[in-house]
């Protein structure tokens, strides 16, 4: 019989697990090796806490640590309040796109010894879509003195889902005096009715433990008043209250949210792995072959089941490939729970079929010697700006002289070196480049010829498309701009993919026109042999190796895990630019 304090500390863990799966971190894909970056705010004018402001500083700034999107700034995203008015300041948002910064001019002449307060939301966002992680907040005064103000809470206002042994905290702009922090200081209800708990502070950090867990699915609210100081001895100049809701009960169930392959999917790979991805971590334990099987028909299929913690995923690795022309069914079963013993409400069935017909496994492209480098040019490697870097593969240049290699620094080779036609040093670095160049130029003539199975006729634009491994020819241009193109392995990591382009390649990047690998794709499986030159735009995510006849052009931000090898012309960096070995 389990008492009173074990089913507390099995709903808390649960629910703190529960918690970590709805925590985004910045917004990325999953496949590129190298973090993305969120937007951040990096300085203000006036400055966080700054006094005796002037009355006719009417322009207020926040400048971010990257270009930003001007379309997700309105009067509503940056906004301005008198802290003892209680009153919002009138005036004009603007994005100036020349220093990344956000602007707010107030329409009139700010107040005498007053402390403001600015937010800049969290709906900012940069070109790719990643936005602000909170509000941010900054105070300033035009007299010798700042109020303090929260600049941030945990929970959120407004968030959802919380815990329920969460202990709520609020951050202040200076470090506060504990001797002002008390029950009646820091407050937390339930509507009308005080929750228990004890107040506490550290530094800028207030913070209130309840004195027992929260009830599920309740909205409450809590409250700092003004006697809150700052260690001067300044008070808050108005209360600062916020609301949170907590966690249902329903969403403490484990389930699982998807599958490889899908459910009712047909032409599923032979060689094909089958998973179950939960919305929470679950008990590796619960997870074996008797509650996550496979049948075909009444057959029953042996295989190995394996957890991933990480993914949060059970995984079967069949012991021989599927049949072809078969149903198989995956039942993972109710003997299947998350870390505090909660099994899944009922038995998870679904089912998938394979092809009819045996096609074999496209084989990729052989780079040889060229798989060493991370760029190899014919007349030139130039990086126009930024510090771009290449990882983990050299750079070479042949027939071109080292003369023609530029902006290295600022750019930079980690775990590689730059190898250049001309270079004395180390002996025979000539021939081994025009070996790589000969190797490169059978890749490509290997690529343009690959007739199995049979290409794909594609064209225009590929954005939105979500391609099956195989061939895919274009006679003219081709393009990924109007959304991502997605590559879904279908649980093979072997699987290939050849773009077949017989002119120009071009993709547009930011919030469309990325190339996503799904289920398994490897972009060093991914080969674009393009008849001219290729254009990596703005701020893409790419992947893949890229084998161009003339030229290859990385534009500003853009990065890519692959390869970008032009057998006659130039490899342009614009600004900024990765490129990971794949």
């Amino acid at each position: 019989m389990k008492t009173n304090r074990q089913r507390f500390w099995q709903t808390a863990i649960v629910a703190s697990l529960f918690l970590a799966t709805l925590i985004g971190g910045c917004k990325k894909d999953d496949y590129v090796e190298i973090p993305g970056v969120c937007p951040v705010v990096v300085s203000t004018n006036p400055a966080f806490n700054a006094t005796l402001v002037p009355l006719t500083q009417t322009v207020i700034k926040a400048t971010f640590n990257e270009k930003m999107d001007p379309a997700t700034f309105s009067q509503a995203s940056f906004t301005m309040d008198g802290v003892l008015t209680k009153s919002s300041v009138t005036g004009t948002v603007a994005y100036n796109v020349a220093d990344s910064s956000v602007s707010f001019t107030t329409a009139n002449r700010l107040a005498i010894a007053t402390t403001y307060t600015c937010t800049v939301k969290a709906t900012a966002r940069d070109l790719k879509g990643n936005a602000l992680q909170a509000d941010y907040k900054w105070a300033f005064s035009t007299g010798p003195t700042v109020a303090p103000i929260v600049v941030s809470t945990d929970p959120l206002n407004n968030a959802t889902g919380v815990i329920l042994t969460k202990t709520v905290r609020a951050n202040f702009s200076v470090p506060m005096d504990p001797l002002t922090f008390g029950a009646n200081t820091f407050t937390l209800k339930d509507g009308a009715t005080p929750v228990a708990g004890t107040v506490s502070l550290s530094g800028s950090e207030a913070s209130f433990l309840p004195a027992s867990p929260l009830a599920f699915n309740k909205v409450y609210t809590a409250t700092i008043v003004t006697s809150a100081k700052n260690e001067s001895g300044v008070a808050m100049e108005s209360n600062y209250v916020w609301s949170f809701t907590t966690v249902t009960a329903a969403a403490l169930i484990p389930a699982v949210t998807l599958t490889v392959p899908l459910s009712d999917q047909s032409d599923v790979n032979l060689s094909s792995l089958v998973k179950a991805t939960f919305n929470m971590p679950m008990d590796a334990l619960t997870i074996t072959a008797s509650t996550f099987t496979l049948f075909a028909g009444t057959t029953a299929i042996s295989g190995v089941v394996t957890y991933d913690p990480l993914t949060t995923a059970a995984i079967f690795t069949p012991d021989a490939a599927f049949n072809a022309g078969t149903t198989y069914t995956a039942t993972i079963k109710t003997g299947v729970k998350n870390p505090a013993g909660i099994a899944i409400a009922a038995n998870y069935v679904w089912n998938f079929s394979t092809g009819a017909v045996v096609i074999p496994p496209i084989v990729g492209i052989d780079l040889k010697s060229a798989a060493d480098f991370g760029i190899l040019a014919g007349v030139g490697v130039s990086n126009a700006a930024g510090a771009s870097v290449i990882y983990n593969m050299n750079v070479g240049i042949y027939p071109g002289a080292r003369s023609s290699v530029t902006g290295f620094p600022p750019a930079t080779v980690v775990n590689g070196a730059i190898f250049c036609s001309d270079d004395a040093t180390p002996p025979g670095i000539n021939a081994l480049l025009n070996q790589a160049k000969l190797d490169l130029t059978a890749a490509y003539l290997a690529a343009e010829g690959a007739t199995d199975p049979a290409p794909a006729t594609v064209a225009g634009d590929q954005g939105g498309k979500t391609l099956a491994p195989g061939i895919y020819k274009s006679t003219s241009t081709l393009l990924v701009q109007s959304g991502d193109l997605t590559l879904d392995a279908q649980g093979d990591a072997n699987a290939v993919w050849i773009f077949q382009v017989a002119s120009d390649f071009t993709t547009v990047g930011g919030a469309g026109g990325n190339v996503i690998l799904t289920n398994g794709a490897q972009a060093k499986n991914v080969y674009w042999q393009v008849g001219r030159s290729a254009t990596i735009g703005d701020y893409t995510s790419f992947k893949g190796n890229v084998l161009a006849l003339t030229s290859i052009t990385m534009n500003a931000y853009s990065t890519a895990v692959g390869r970008m090898l032009a057998i006659n012309g130039a490899v342009v960096m614009t600004s900024t630019n990765t490129i990971t070995k794949p």
